[in-house]
């Protein structure tokens, strides 16, 4: 696929609503957003908050400025934005996080809650890597979490229940991934490239994550905002195609210096 430019991957980003106008409703974002400020740990996404973010307002802040979503408090319904050079700006800090792995051969382990959106965005991007030299981690087998099982499916770990990959914002299957690491005494990655509970589980734990979130996922950005996250980069994680995200994708490599062109 062509390489976009930065101005050319935003419009892109605009026309396919991954970002701009996107298809989240103000509404959930602001019912998340209080929900994560109660404490309800389900959108903690696997980090721990303890009690510095009990502030619904607070969290709109974060939002807003990493985001880009509305930072009105006053519009409660209807439309809600993110804004696509925000995304970018992810994508540039995510890149040069992935050429520092490339650089260093690091372990690297991929891992979705979306794999109807994203399994391919993260599968491109272990194929880069290991051509690069960096090594894949392979998850241990017999992996169970959330009543379903922990598999890998084209690099990418995965929830799988009744033969689906699975939507999941639980940070269980990344802790069973971790713990089954270590219980076979393997190193833990150097790095994770995830979403949902999946990064922010592995960034709780102390490794290196990146990842990707929607404006409705408050927890990650939160993270990234206290350096428990490294990047978190602000997109519809499930728009129409998941071929929408080819051009992000081969932006991203290229920043990366992960393709041939670069």
């Amino acid at each position: 696929m062509p390489i976009p430019s930065r101005a050319d991957l935003v419009g892109h980003l605009v026309r396919t609503r991954i970002a701009g106008d996107v298809a989240t409703p103000r509404e959930n974002n602001l019912s998340h957003y209080r929900k994560l400020a109660n404490g309800d740990r389900h959108y903690w996404l696997g980090l721990e908050l303890g009690d510095r973010w009990t502030d619904e307002q607070d969290v709109l802040a974060v939002m807003a400025e990493r985001c880009g979503v509305v930072d009105d408090p006053r519009h409660r319904h209807g439309q809600d934005t993110i804004d696509p050079e925000l995304t970018v700006d992810a994508l540039d800090r995510m890149a040069a996080r992935l050429r520092k792995a490339a650089a260093g051969e690091q372990r690297v382990l991929f891992a979705t809650g979306h794999p109807g959106g994203l399994l391919d965005v993260h599968r491109a991007t272990a194929t880069a890597l290991r051509a690069a030299g960096c090594e894949i981690v392979v998850i241990p087998e017999g992996l169970e979490a959330d009543g379903g099982y922990v598999w890998q499916f084209a690099d990418v770990a995965v929830l799988e229940r009744g033969a689906t990959l699975w939507h999941t914002h639980s940070p269980e299957p990344m802790a069973a991934i971790l713990d089954g690491l270590e219980r076979e005494g393997r190193p833990l990655p150097d790095l994770v490239v995830a979403d949902h509970g999946w990064a922010g589980c592995a960034g709780q734990r102390g490794i290196d994550s990146v990842g990707y979130a929607d404006c409705n996922d408050p927890a990650l950005f939160i993270g990234e905002a206290e350096g428990t996250v490294q990047v978190t980069v602000p997109l519809d994680d499930h728009v129409t195609s998941p071929r929408h995200y080819d051009p992000m994708t081969a932006y991203l490599l290229a920043q990366a210096g992960l393709t041939e062109d670069t």
